[in-house]
């Protein structure tokens, strides 16, 4: 583990010297790929020093043990240090776990109304408005790509684009199925009725490289937009649905006016609808060699239950039950994607020692 470590900090004083150079943003893929590794090396390498230190510290302690002046307060220095480096190796090891290569990228986010008629699709909008305060909170901007907004208010179905560092890492075990227990508004009798929401969160492809599409596999047609939008939005063949053959993969966008614009952010959902998919057959298959509590990418999954009556929320991979409903509407989601996090991590380890 230290050679590895001694490594990346020699990588990481390369690219401090690569990222001062005056041509470095002259191929901006590359500045983008050495800024977020300059990125994830950072906290690693300052971790790793203050382990090299402590272990520095009882070297210097050891040397003051013959001194009977300086020998307890030699003993009390050791000691300190060497419950810093157990848990600094441990910090370590959890650093040096591989990383998901698409933690710090942007995301697709769609929630699709289920069971429930109505009441899915009002709940549809409850989980967008609970996922953009929680994006307020972590600074990240959201762009709607696509709406089919329901009668009765919410959505049949809702893409929106989440822009921001980190926004894949913490929403990623998102996807699946999310349950409502609660009364509906227009319940007259005060039953409470259960309906269902299946969400994906997808991160962005970079354009250059991820996926590779072959205009040759797309068929593209165009038509008059329906909806808001005013009389140019429904005079003009401004939307646009593109199906990719080979997986049959269809995305529609209808929200700008500009043709050209709802095609490129039509072929920005397709990339990671596709990336998507690769994702999920990858984890399928790490699936079936090891068990993993978390992201078993299975849509059809019952992830998640909001009881309204009783103000609670249940996690049903992490037996997480959380009685602050309202909170967590409302976007206060760190506790949940902490916990989530967490167990992935743990998860992890045991299997990183199963292999040593």
């Amino acid at each position: 583990m230290l050679t590895k470590l001694d490594q990346l900090t020699e990588r990481l004083a390369e690219l401090n010297v690569l990222l001062m150079q005056e041509d470095a943003t002259s191929n901006m893929d590359t500045y983008r790929k050495m800024t977020r590794e300059h990125a994830e090396l950072g906290p690693l390498v300052a971790l790793y020093a203050n382990y090299t230190q402590a272990d520095n510290d009882i070297k210097d302690a050891l040397g003051m043990l013959s001194d009977p002046d300086m020998k307890e307060f030699a003993q009390e220095e050791m000691t300190a240090a060497k419950a810093r480096m157990e848990q600094l190796e441990i910090d370590l090891q959890k650093m040096l776990l591989p990383k998901d290569p698409n933690d710090e990228r942007n995301i697709f986010l769609e929630i699709r109304a289920g069971t429930g008629g109505d009441e899915s699709a009002l709940f549809a909008g409850d989980l967008l408005r609970m996922y953009t305060r929680f994006a307020e909170r972590n600074r990240w901007q959201i762009e709607m790509v696509s709406e089919s907004a329901s009668e009765v208010g919410g959505y049949k179905e809702v893409i929106v684009r989440v822009v921001g560092n980190g926004a894949y890492s913490k929403l990623k075990f998102e996807s699946g199925g999310h349950r409502v227990q609660r009364v509906p508004a227009t319940e007259t009798q005060g039953r409470i009725h259960t309906s269902a929401c299946t969400v994906a969160v997808m991160p962005e492809a970079d354009e250059v490289e991820d996926v590779n599409i072959n205009p040759a596999d797309l068929r593209i047609d165009t038509y008059r937009a329906s909806g808001a939008g005013g009389q140019h939005i429904n005079k003009t063949d401004s939307a646009v649905r593109i199906t990719h053959l080979p997986t049959g993969i269809v995305v529609e966008c209808q929200d700008d006016r500009s043709q050209h614009k709802n095609k490129a952010s039509a072929l920005k959902v397709l990339a990671a609808r596709i990336k998507d998919v690769q994702l999920r057959e990858q984890q399928s298959q790490e699936a079936a060699t090891r068990k993993s509590l978390i992201g078993s990418g299975d849509r059809s999954e019952r992830i998640r239950t909001y009881n309204f009556p009783q103000g609670r929320m249940t996690d049903h991979r992490i037996n997480l039950t959380l009685y602050k409903l309202d909170f967590i509407m409302d976007g206060d989601l760190a506790e949940l994607t902490n916990a989530l996090a967490a167990e992935h991590q743990a998860d992890l380890l045991a299997a990183l020692a199963d292999a040593t």
